[in-house]
């Protein structure tokens, strides 16, 4: 999918995601497989929308919101309260930090010199803590080694007719290919696209259902997640599960000058 049609797709979802907000919106960011060069041409385009708390929200204690919207072209945006999005990066869960490195990204004006800190320190933020970024990665490969022949509505059929998964296997050796990079130490972006070799390899089997035989592919992910789980585990005996200071004084930082900008703004209506 080229860039123009990218932006002008997540344009949708930032008109969309502003008036569903109603007011407290700041940024909505490109997620999935754009970000990784692992799209289609015609992939759906998918969005992580950050929302500010209304001052009545706080007052009255009311639960951040987390949700999916589902637009009518079957795309989503994922709407997500500034405080759990943050918890959420500290947390080091890749499928949340991947947006700070994305290309693609609307900005409202007045957050625009806040939200610039966290691209300035994303390098940072990905290493707030490695020793649970390493886990999280683990984390999301069982998840995926676990759903390859699990009878999700979405994959259902294909299960039924190929005897497994394909996105999920291709998912599972995704997060190898990371999980390697990212304890060599390369820069995140980097960790995030594949080379061109194995971005045809992922590509090959994500766009080909049944490309392998059920007991093939069962083998390779045995393999690909014994691989991630003897490395994960070697990582974190070596590396001390401790967040940084310095990068947890700047998402806070961000977080409460967000927060007073809206706020000023809505109680100056």
């Amino acid at each position: 999918m080229k860039s123009f049609e990218i932006n002008g797709k997540l344009y949708e979802h930032y008109k969309e995601a502003k008036e569903i907000a109603d007011g407290r919106f700041v940024v909505v960011l490109l997620q999935g497989s754009q970000n990784y060069g692992l799209d289609y041409k015609n992939s759906d385009v998918d969005s992580k929308a950050i929302l500010v708390p209304s001052f009545n929200d706080i007052i009255l204690n009311k639960k951040p919101i987390s949700t999916t919207h589902i637009r009518e072209n079957d795309e989503h945006i994922d709407l997500k309260d500034i405080r759990l999005m943050f918890q959420c990066y500290k947390k080091q869960n890749l499928n949340f930090v991947e947006t700070l490195f994305t290309d693609y990204r609307f900005i409202e004006l007045k957050f625009q010199t806040e939200w610039k800190k966290l691209i300035d320190a994303r390098e940072e933020i990905a290493r707030y803590n490695s020793h649970t970024a390493v886990r999280s990665m683990k984390g999301i490969a069982m998840e995926k080694y676990h759903a390859l022949k699990h009878p999700y509505p979405v994959a259902a059929k294909e299960i039924e007719k190929f005897g497994y998964a394909s996105k999920q296997l291709h998912h599972l050796l995704r997060v190898e290919d990371f999980l390697y990079k990212y304890i060599a130490g390369a820069p995140y972006k980097e960790c995030m696209t594949p080379t061109d070799m194995k971005r045809d390899e992922l590509l090959r089997i994500k766009a080909n259902p049944g490309l392998f035989k059920p007991e093939t592919a069962q083998k390779i992910a045995d393999t690909s997640l014994t691989n991630i789980c003897d490395f994960a585990q070697d990582f974190c005996l070596r590396v001390e599960n401790k967040g940084n200071q310095e990068i947890e004084a700047l998402l806070n930082e961000v977080l409460t000058n967000i927060m007073k900008i809206s706020i000023r703004s809505e109680l100056m209506w």
